[in-house]
């Protein structure tokens, strides 16, 4: 609220609260990026790689059956 009623009243300074927007959006897109990377198919190279532990299995046949 306070970040808020500084810019009401015409104060410079700097914008922390949009920065905190940036920052927690550029954090949000590679976490899902990098869950959507490891969940496609292998680029030429990375075949027979396993996948890493913290990224969560997604089936694809889900989506088909319950359509």
């Amino acid at each position: 609220m306070g970040f808020c009623l500084g810019a009401t009243t015409g104060e410079a300074g700097f914008p922390i609260a949009f920065t905190a927007v940036y920052v927690v959006g550029f954090i949000a897109a590679v976490v899902i990026g990098s869950i959507a990377w490891y969940n496609s198919k292998r680029p030429a190279g990375w075949e027979g790689k396993d996948r890493p532990d913290f990224i969560p299995d997604i089936e694809k046949d889900n989506a088909e059956k319950e359509s």
